[in-house]
Parts: structure tokens; sequence; C-alpha cells
């Protein structure tokens, strides 16, 4: 069953330790630098109110929703009450311009958190039109491509169950192989097509804590099962990695990146599976020390137009473009980067990026 999509505003008012810490320490931050100020110069009395209103456009720029701007306004407003006007250190609410000062302040924090909450949205939008668009793209091109091979084992089953055919030894072997081979890239693009659906309309993808060594170590024992050469090979950091993903698409992702390897780097002996921490983000690499991808495909490599299928069945079976775009729809539903270029020293490399903290506006 489908998850309901969340709306964009349901999360506006919800606690946040992030923006909670946030505030807290956009709020010191205008406290010290206005004391600072006050001491070097105590006549002053301008400073606090363009600090504090500096730390209320950045709380409420930086936060989601409009509840830390406005919680900002009004703390920043018996701040500056309490502790940079005379007398000092006590509140005082019949000052003159005290109410334009709590005004100024509180109609800036809700602008700027309605601005940022409307450009979210509409970034939001962007994003899921965009994956959308994407996963249509990919389940059309998967759709036509299944018909080729289909047609061909169809045909050779055909003429192999007949009897009256007088087909020579050698001949059949040829047939039988052929439809192995077309029934295992049916069954590879089968799994894409289910992972496409498995994404869901709008990024719609179930994320949760998972040991990414694990994952890894399974699309490898997978292709090793299926595959002699290239020989593959894991590097794992010694810390554990968790990061939040749904494991059946990151082992599709790895698997499809594992089996380009095998059908199209050239010469290739070796690939190796790299995973590591880089900042928040866990990192996967796919590299082998095969000939590498020729200049002219990288820049349409995970463009699914640019992979639409002949007529040829072979044509079909190693056409890579579906495959990877597959894996672009998947990495991009997590919220990371997925991207190719060739070594220096020869081969290719496929490098796809995790969050390993989950970001709410794509749960």
């Amino acid at each position: 069953m489908r998850r309901r999509e969340r709306p964009a505003g349901e999360k506006l008012l919800q606690f946040s330790w992030r923006d909670t810490l946030l505030t807290l320490l956009a709020l010191a931050l205008a406290i010290g630098l206005s004391a600072l100020c006050r001491y070097f110069d105590p006549e002053g009395d301008s400073y606090a109110p363009m600090l504090f209103l500096f730390a209320v456009a950045l709380v409420s720029r930086l936060t989601r929703g409009y509840f830390y701007g406005v919680a900002a306004a009004v703390l920043s407003v018996f701040a500056i009450n309490f502790a940079f006007t005379v007398p000092l250190m006590s509140f005082n609410f019949s000052l003159a311009g005290y109410p334009l000062t709590f005004l100024v302040l509180l109609a800036t924090a809700l602008l700027i958190s309605a601005m940022t909450t409307q450009l979210k949205r509409q970034e939001e939008r962007n994003y899921r039109a965009r994956l959308e668009e994407m996963r249509a793209n990919l389940l059309r091109a998967v759709s036509h491509d299944l018909r080729t091979p289909l047609t061909s084992i169809s045909a050779a089953a055909s003429l192999l169950s007949d009897e009256t055919k007088d087909i020579a030894p050698e001949r059949r072997r040829a047939m039988l192989a052929e439809i192995s081979d077309d029934a295992q890239w049916l069954i590879r693009m089968v799994e894409n097509l289910l992972s496409i659906t498995r994404v869901g309309e709008a990024a719609d993808v179930r994320k949760t804590p998972e040991a990414a060594e694990e994952v890894v170590s399974e699309a490898v024992r997978k292709y090793r099962a299926r595959f002699a050469r290239p020989v593959a090979s894991i590097s794992l950091p010694e810390e554990l990695v968790m990061a939040p993903m749904d494991p059946i698409l990151i082992r599709q992702v790895l698997s499809n990146l594992l089996e380009n390897a095998a059908f199209h780097a050239e010469g290739a002996e070796n690939v190796r599976v790299t995973l590591r921490v880089e900042g928040d983000e866990a990192v996967f690499e796919v590299s082998d020390d095969g000939a590498g991808i020729p200049e002219a495909k990288l820049k349409t490599l995970f463009d699914p137009s640019a992979a639409q299928p002949s007529d040829s069945a072979a044509h079909s079976r190693n056409n890579m473009g579906i495959g990877l775009s597959v894996c672009r729809t998947i990495v991009m539903a997590h919220g990371g980067t997925l991207s190719a270029r060739n070594l220096k020293g020869g081969g290719a490399c496929f490098r796809f990026t995790l969050p390993m903290k989950e970001e709410e506006t794509h749960a």
C-alpha cells in the first residue's frame, strides 16, 4: 500500500533540535556582539536592534516554517529591552519606540519565513516533477525494450519445438544459448522495472537506517555468482556506516553498476566497490580497469532518451543507458547524486552518494 504523500506544510510547527539549537546560537551571537559593541561604545544604542534584526532574519531563513523566526523576534525584543536599553537589566515596556521595534522584528520574521517556506515548497515541487518525469520516461523505455527479447525467445522456442524441423546440434545449442541470454536480460530488465515502480510516485521511498557494508557485500556476492570476470573486490571503512535507504533499491543500483562493468568495461580484469564517509554523506564507488567511457557518451550516460532501444536484440542487451538511468532515479529519490568519470590510469568510476541524515523535504 502506497504511503500517503505528506503535504508540504504539515511539519511547519514541529519541534526540531536542529532549528532550536540554531535559534539559540543566533540569539547568543547577537547578545555577545551587542555586549561587545556596548563595551567599546557605551553611548551607542543602535547596535543591538540591528544585530538582533540580523539574527531574526538568519533564523527565519535557515529554519523550517514560521515558529522559530517568530520566537526569535519575540525573544529579541525582550533581550533588547532587558539588557541593552536604559535602565539596564530590567524591563521597561513604556519606552518610546518599543512597540515599533517589536512590530519591525515580528514583521521581518514573518516575511522572511513566508518567503523561505514558499521557496522550499517550490523547490520540492520542481524536484518531484523532475523525478516523476524521469520515472515516466524510464518506464516507457523499459516497456518498449521488453518486446525484442520476448519476440526472439518466442521465435526460437517455436522453432525448437517443431519436430518437423531438422536442426543441427550446433545450431540448436546456439539457439538455446540465445534463449538463455535473452531470459537473463529480461530478468535484469524486470528487476529494473520493479525498482522504478518501487520508487513510487514523486519520490515516495521508504528509508530506514541500514548498514551500507551489508548492502555492498550482498550486491557483490550476487555479482560473483553470475560473473567470473572482471573479478570483484570490496574496500570498506573500519567504522560501521549507517545511512537511511531502501536497501533493495540501493542493492539494485550497485548490481546495475557492477553488471555495467561486466558487459561494457572493455578489457577490464578487475572491478572494485569502495565505500567511505565524506562529511555527512556515504560515498559508494564502482571502478574498473578497462578502457573507460568514450568522452562523447559521458554527457548523455544517464539520459534515458539517449538509450532508446533499436530493433536489434543484441543492441538491446548491450544497452547500458536504461540501467544507469534507473540508478540515477533511485539515487535522486534518496536525495543523493550519481556521476561518472574516466580514471587517469585507465578505466571508469561511477560514484554515488547517500545522505547519512534523512532530510525532511524528501521523506
